[in-house]
């Protein structure tokens, strides 16, 4: 009974696999016959990237392909964004969904400006579940069932990338110059502490929709999902530094946060420290040393969680007191008529630099 059994789950499985090689071999067919001369090789490339294979994962070559358009033009790239998401959202099979969903990834991750703005200005109407997957279904079998949670989180967690994008001006794990990294980090000292914490908490944000990866049986070792936990598992990394360099700025600016102000940045550093009980140590096992690291440097940080009573005693019915702390110049871009302007300013002071509020008077 158990042989038979048995038998009977092997050729399933062999009839699923011929029936996808298949429907892959007819939609090339049909691609290479109806598609637009200027998004042919996009769209070829596509379907030989998100095949019916419920265990490989795009090939690296294949992924590469796609990203060729983003050195084109505009005009080029926007049907080409829209084959990929039609592709993405009229799918019933999970293995071709991650993979799209792999392939929008993997454009945020390395691909040119052009494609990656062409995805950022998708038509859309805001919010979760744009992508059109929360309800997505695959149960023609036990893996395409396991994999269908993995479409919905993913999915999720793409549009979670993207919402941050247009927060931040950039995606989070993406291929940046360490040049525009440097700029990007100087930046940061100057914008407003408001600014400062949305940045903050849609980071915190990330991190707790990247906690929320499911864990299914029968996937185990399956190279499909191995490749979702490498992209991810970078993201991770790069949101952790985010957070870290803006939670070391705001260690600069303690003593200038308003109550409310603190109030808000305790929450998310409490919201983040209740996530490091949640992820999953299998996707980040390569960065572990790195990690720790960053939840150390952040932890040690995290006598922010006095500054409530800190940002407090320097001030008095709203305004700033009169104080020995630095503050930096962050406001010279305004004009500063006279000294009594400085105090406005020291809102968004900071302790490294060397102008103090004494100097002001």
């Amino acid at each position: 009974m158990l042989i038979s059994l048995s038998l009977s789950m092997v050729n399933t499985k062999k009839l699923s696999s011929l029936i996808g090689l298949i429907k892959d071999k007819a939609s090339q067919s049909k691609a290479a016959l109806l598609a637009k001369p200027n998004i042919l090789s996009f769209q070829l490339a596509l379907l030989r990237a998100t095949t019916h294979d419920l265990h490989a994962p795009p090939s690296d070559k294949h992924l590469s392909a796609l990203l060729s358009l983003g050195k084109t033009s505009r005009a080029t790239a926007a049907p080409a964004v829209e084959v990929l998401m039609d592709r993405l959202q009229t799918t019933h099979n999970s293995a071709v969904a991650l993979k799209c969903l792999i392939a929008v990834h993997h454009i945020f991750k390395d691909g040119d400006f052009i494609l990656q703005d062409q995805l950022s200005v998708f038509p859309f109407t805001g919010g979760r579940n744009y992508l059109k997957l929360s309800d997505f279904r695959d149960s023609s079998n036990p893996i395409s069932w396991d994999l269908s949670s993995w479409v919905r989180w993913y999915a999720q967690y793409i549009e979670t990338v993207l919402s941050i994008s247009r927060i931040l001006g950039f995606f989070v794990g993406s291929s940046r110059s360490n040049e525009e990294k440097e700029r990007k980090t100087e930046q940061i000292s100057g914008i407003l502490n408001s600014d400062l914490l949305k940045e903050t908490e849609s980071l915190v944000g990330l991190i707790e929709e990247i906690s929320k990866m499911p864990h299914c049986l029968h996937l185990n070792r399956n190279r499909l999902v191995d490749k979702i936990y490498s992209f991810v598992g970078d993201d991770y990394l790069s949101a952790m530094k985010e957070i870290s360099i803006r939670v070391t700025e705001f260690h600069h600016r303690l003593g200038w946060l308003s109550f409310a102000e603190s109030v808000e940045l305790v929450c998310a550093l409490k919201r983040l420290e209740d996530c490091k009980e949640k992820q999953s140590m299998g996707i980040f096992a390569k960065y572990e040393v790195l990690i720790d690291g960053l939840w150390g440097s952040i932890r040690s940080i995290q006598e922010t969680k006095n500054l409530t009573g800190e940002s407090k005693e320097h001030r008095e019915g709203g305004k700033l007191c009169k104080t020995k702390r630095r503050v930096s110049d962050s406001g010279r871009f305004m004009e500063r008529p006279n000294a009594s302007s400085y105090r406005d300013l020291l809102r968004f002071g900071s302790e490294r630099f060397v102008l103090t509020y004494d100097g002001f008077q």
